[in-house]
This record gives structure tokens, sequence and C-alpha cells, in this order.
């Protein structure tokens, strides 16, 4: 099992203070549940156009290469439903996730899976710092807020949902494991300048368009889409495979708006072709 460097964690609030980052969020999340999910907001933060889930344009009949390869990010117990940072009805796209994996394992198509692996006492924790989850913190690689203690090495919360089907994983890639850093890119580090080594990777075997899917939609799938266009790889996001936190309210309107604009394709898993 190959374990690259964790990811980047980059700037998580992009259109609100982090004092409105914290009221926001600590007033949506609950253990087990973030608050609003895929398909339930219409809303931004922003003063421009909202985008929602529905406007997606959905590609259609893509035919897989064995220049793609399939990222499944994050599918650990922590962030199911009853875990510690949970996204509701997480677990519930584990079926057809396993579908496509082996329908891309089958032709020998690359699949790589991400760990979130913190250390006990992560500085992203609030726990660290004595605060609650989701006080405002700034410091670099970590911020702009505190997080509940989630995806503690070794514990149970961070292995991956007994049914995720991770014997399809030629690679899994582990992040957050750096004590002062925290991280939502697989391919870049939250100081904006350490790389995981994952796009070093995808190169050397000559990929070059990634699937997404995996959570959450607006933060580590969103950051990685993010990263892997300005890395030079198309980017395409399994939107039924995926969802969403959603908070603070409109962050995923911002995150598709911001992909879109990035060139970030999505489509459903049954239109892809193996």
């Amino acid at each position: 099992m190959l374990q690259f460097k964790k990811i980047g964690r980059r700037g998580f609030i992009k259109y609100a203070a982090a004092g409105a980052v914290a009221a926001a969020a600590s007033a949506y999340y609950t253990k087990g549940s973030w608050g609003p999910y895929i398909g339930d907001m219409s809303w931004s933060t922003g003063s421009g156009p909202t985008t929602r889930l529905e406007d997606l344009y959905l590609a259609s009949n893509i035919q897989a290469r064995d220049t793609d390869a399939l990222i499944i990010v994050d599918m650990q117990n922590d962030f199911m439903p009853s875990g510690a940072l949970g996204v509701k009805e997480g677990d519930e796209m584990i079926a057809p996730m396993n579908k496509l994996a082996e329908r891309f394992h089958r032709p020998g198509n690359l699949i790589i899976m991400t760990q979130d692996w913190h250390p006990p006492g992560h500085l992203s924790f609030a726990s660290s710092h004595g605060k609650k989850p989701f006080d405002p913190y700034e410091s670099e690689g970590i911020g702009p807020v505190l997080w509940p203690d989630h995806c503690v090495q070794g514990t149970p919360g961070a292995e991956f949902h007994p049914d995720v089907q991770a014997k399809y994983a030629k690679v899994i890639v582990r992040k957050g494991y750096h004590p002062t850093v925290d991280s939502y890119s697989t391919f870049i580090e939250n100081d904006k300048k350490t790389h995981t080594g994952l796009a070093g990777y995808l190169k050397e075997l000559g990929k070059k368009r990634i699937f997404l899917c995996g959570l959450a939609l607006d933060y580590c799938v969103y950051y990685s889409a993010m990263d892997g266009r300005d890395l030079g790889f198309e980017a395409v996001v399994v939107i039924d495979l995926t969802k969403a936190i959603d908070s603070p309210p409109g962050h995923l309107s911002n995150a598709l708006s911001n992909m879109i604009e990035k060139g970030v394709q999505f489509t459903r898993s049954e239109n892809i072709m193996t």
C-alpha cells in the first residue's frame, strides 16, 4: 500500500469572515449530521447568482480510457452519518460506488483511495486549543475554523466503512498526518506549497483525467478537483456518488460555481462507460 504525504487544506472560506464561518457552522453541526445536505440547498452567501445541483450540466456517455484514474475520497467511518463528523446519507452511495470501482478495475484502470489520518492532538482539532468545534482559528496550514476530533490514526473512526471495497484500490493516499498542517486537497497541503506527490504519480503513469467521488462534495472533493485542474488534469465529479456538507450555508453553491469556472465536468456514474 503506497502512502503519499497528506493533502492541503486551503482557505476554507472565501466568502465570509472566520467569525461568521464559526457561527454558521456551529449552528448547523450536530454529531452525525452537518445540517443541509446535497439536494436541500438553493442559496448562497455570495452576492452573485446561486449555483444549484439541479442546474449542473451532466455529461453523458463518457468513455473511460486507460489514461483515467478514479479517486475515491475519504469514505471513512467518522464521515458516515453516525461518525464524529458525519455527512447525512454518506453511506447510501457505497453500493453504487463499489459498482463503479469494479467497472473501473475490470479493464485495469487505476483506482486511488484517500484516507484522513490525523495524529492525536492534531492542531486542527478544537480540543487541542480548549475551544469548541468551529471556533475561528488561524495559523499557517490551519483554519479558519477548528474541527471536532475525527479520523484519528488507528481508531475505528479512521477506518474505511466496512462495506467499501478497498480491494480495488492500487494506491491509498493518507492525508492530514502532519500534526500542524490540515488538509483538503489530495494534491496540495493546506500550506499551499507542499505537494503530496499524487500529481507526479499520476503523470508518471500517463494519467490525464481524474474522476472524483466520495466525501465531501464541497470540501475534499472540491479542493481536489480544483487543484487537479490547476495541475493540468481533466477533472470529472461523479455527482451521484458524493454528498455535500454546505456549512456555512452557501458553501456548496460557491464550490459548484468555482468548479464550473475552473472547467470541472460533472456526470452520473451510469453515464461512465467502461
